[in-house]
């Protein structure tokens, strides 16, 4: 089964159009505050960067096929992100 996992940053207007985009799509996802997850948002940064929102989409069956996918590294528009969603949901 796979999860969708977003960090987000209270107070990020990118953060809470992102979240917004998801709940219009009916995207189910977990959201990880960065400050409230700092170590799991560090593991995270150390791959990708330290920009949100981000977020990782985590294949419980197969650990092979998840992913990390970070702001102007994998997607530069929240549109590009959800469709990245959309294709590996």
């Amino acid at each position: 089964m796979k999860q969708l996992v977003v960090f987000s940053m209270e107070g990020c207007p990118h953060c809470q159009e992102f979240k917004k985009i998801l709940s219009e799509n009916s995207v189910e996802y977990v959201n990880r505050d960065i400050h409230e997850h700092s170590e799991e948002y560090q593991m995270f940064a150390r791959v990708k960067n330290d920009l949100v929102p981000a977020f990782m989409i985590v294949d419980g069956d197969d650990t092979t096929k998840s992913g990390l996918f970070a702001p102007d590294q994998d997607y530069a528009t929240l549109e590009e992100a959800l469709n990245i969603i959309k294709e590996k949901l």
